[in-house]
């Protein structure tokens, strides 16, 4: 197991990594990313039922006026938490729908000429027009060109003559998880690629 300082991350090095911590619930299920303060809180209330990873991290605290020994506190990358802090119906909600994502789902290539590009070049795009009753959510949106976007217009892919390269779908939890997360330690990555169904996109992702 590799230990790192929290102290060394944060203070004083340049580096822009945040030792993020995945959280589970205690049946081993992907919950959510937390901070290192957060992994601490739920460290010293006792809830956390387990932890695996490769990856260690220790955070200092203050100093004893009466021994002048420094506290530290200890977190592996992935925790287990129990009682009541994750709540099952958090496992159940659908993954807030954002640009970022959505071009990681559909690794920055447009639905319509497949083109890869980077982020500021791409649109999100209705595959049913909004206008015409299409809603904006994960199953109607694809990552388009500002070009395709602008020939498809206010139609359907039928009616302007563009074939779709790639169909919409919901991520799950462990996608949403390495999608919204560019900083994802390898035993973490390991952990979440074992949640993926078969078929994601997200599988080979560079995170």
């Amino acid at each position: 197991m590799h230990a790192v300082d929290v102290s060394d991350v944060l203070i004083g090095t340049g580096r822009s990594r945040r030792p993020w911590i995945l959280t589970l619930d205690i049946n081993g299920r992907p919950h959510r990313w937390v901070s290192w303060q957060a992994a601490c809180t739920y460290h010293a209330r006792g809830m956390v039922a387990w932890s695996i990873g490769d990856e260690a991290f220790r955070i200092l605290g203050g100093t004893s006026r009466i021994t002048g020994q420094r506290s530290s506190m200890s977190s592996q990358s992935i925790i287990a938490i129990k009682g009541r802090a994750l709540r099952p119906a958090s496992f159940r909600q659908v993954p807030p729908l954002s640009n970022r994502e959505l071009f990681r789902r559909d690794r920055h290539t447009c639905a319509y000429c497949g083109t890869t590009l980077p982020g500021a070049q791409l649109t999100r795009d209705h595959v049913e027009p909004v206008s015409r009753g299409g809603r904006d959510v994960w199953m109607n949106v694809v990552t388009a060109c500002r070009h395709c976007n602008q020939k498809k217009d206010n139609k359907r892919p039928e009616q302007a003559g563009m074939a779709l390269l790639y169909a919409p779908y919901v991520p799950n939890k462990a996608e949403f998880l390495i999608l919204s997360n560019r900083n994802i330690l390898a035993d973490q990555m390991d952990f979440l690629l074992q949640h993926l169904p078969s078929q994601s996109r997200v599988r080979d992702l560079d995170a």
